[in-house]
């Protein structure tokens, strides 16, 4: 069973990069042909597709956070990273990271397969 688990600041200030890792456990970030993906979901509003990273550790990003998002993987823990900097509290959101079989840069939850939790980060000063 592939789980995937958020960890990562609770609090950021204005202006600061927030750094999330997710960590998957049960299977291999490098198998093909999956993608690993970063969502996230303001509180009111619905489900927002960041970016992934492919097993292949190609990466993708939402255009319009291309400017100041970075994913990248750290294969010996199994572990890819989201990077978002200069925050506002436009970026207060729920963040999750999840899994999908092919690529897809959706919102419709059944297209993955796997989920983490969820971490809420709240930009405030």
């Amino acid at each position: 069973q592939v789980q995937l688990q958020e960890s990562g600041p609770g609090l950021v200030k204005p202006s600061q990069t927030l750094i999330l890792t997710c960590t998957v456990s049960g299977g291999s970030i490098t198998t093909a042909s999956n993608y690993w993906t970063w969502i996230r979901q303001p509180p009111g509003k619905g489900l927002e597709w960041m970016g992934a990273i492919a097993f292949s550790g190609a990466t993708y990003v939402s255009p319009s956070l291309r400017s100041r998002t970075s994913i990248f993987r750290e294969t010996s823990k199994n572990q890819f990273t989201l990077q978002l900097s200069s925050v506002t509290p436009e970026d207060t959101a729920v963040y999750y990271c999840a899994r999908s079989p092919r690529y897809y840069s959706g919102t419709v939850r059944y297209e993955y397969d796997y989920w983490g939790q969820g971490t809420q980060v709240t930009v405030s000063s």
